[in-house]
């Protein structure tokens, strides 16, 4: 219960990251979005170790949380990269998380 605001919410980013991308395009901005999977934040710092190996063993390849310098190296792909536009990237290592 208490996930429907929650998943409907990210629905609505990936339903109009490419119709924004194409309202913006005239003004040459591009838009892409970032669906991450589980990363090392302070967020989850705060949870115990054996939490945090149960999390990291979830996710299919590799087995680990990822880290923030893997989460910057998109970015800088999609700056890098003038053709990446109106896409939702998900940098998740395979999994998905449940809503």
């Amino acid at each position: 219960m208490g996930q429907a605001a929650y998943s409907a919410s990210k629905g609505a980013i990936v339903g109009m990251t490419l119709p924004i991308a194409r309202d913006l395009a005239d003004q040459g901005i591009r838009v892409c979005t970032i669906a991450p999977g589980l990363f090392h934040t302070p967020l989850l710092a705060s949870l115990p170790d054996k939490v945090l190996h149960f999390l990291a063993k979830s996710v299919p390849f590799p087995k680990r949380l990822g880290n923030p310098e893997e989460f910057a190296l998109l970015v800088q792909s999609i700056i890098q990269n003038p053709m990446l536009n109106g896409e939702v990237i998900r940098l998740d290592g395979a999994i998905r998380m449940q809503p």
